[in-house]
């Protein structure tokens, strides 16, 4: 059976909501929405690319900390509250991704957690040995 890695990123909202940032269940792992939000509270960037890449950069650490890398990736998801801004996000995204080649869905939702919140992701990962 495998062993289950919860690993938190301190948020107070991980405590509040009762959810981890990434859980990592033998060779597969979870990252859970990701905001541009920095260690202090404050929101990064101003745009759909700047808050994409800052995300995704975030993402990446919380791989790192339970052994995967983002070639690992096989899933992302990703949340915008305007889908006609969907170059920043999608440029950001192939800045990551353009040779792994996850599937990838993105979706318009009416709000995230917050007003300045203009993008949230989530990615899923399976290490391999494979390359």
């Amino acid at each position: 059976m495998a062993k289950r890695q919860n690993v938190s990123s301190g948020t107070v909202w991980e405590d509040i909501v009762g959810y981890s940032r990434t859980v990592r269940v033998g060779n597969q792992v979870f990252v859970s929405g990701t905001t541009a939000t920095d260690d202090d509270g404050n929101v990064v960037g101003n745009n759909e690319y700047d808050q994409s890449k800052f995300i995704l950069e975030k993402i990446e650490r919380s791989l790192h900390t339970v052994g995967a890398e983002m070639r690992h990736v096989v899933r992302v998801i990703m949340y915008v509250t305007d889908a006609n801004q969907w170059e920043g996000v999608g440029k950001a995204h192939k800045e990551f991704f353009d040779d792994i080649r996850p599937v990838s869905t993105l979706v318009e939702v009416s709000a995230l957690i917050g007003d300045p919140y203009l993008v949230e992701i989530s990615v899923d990962a399976v290490i391999h040995d494979d390359e």
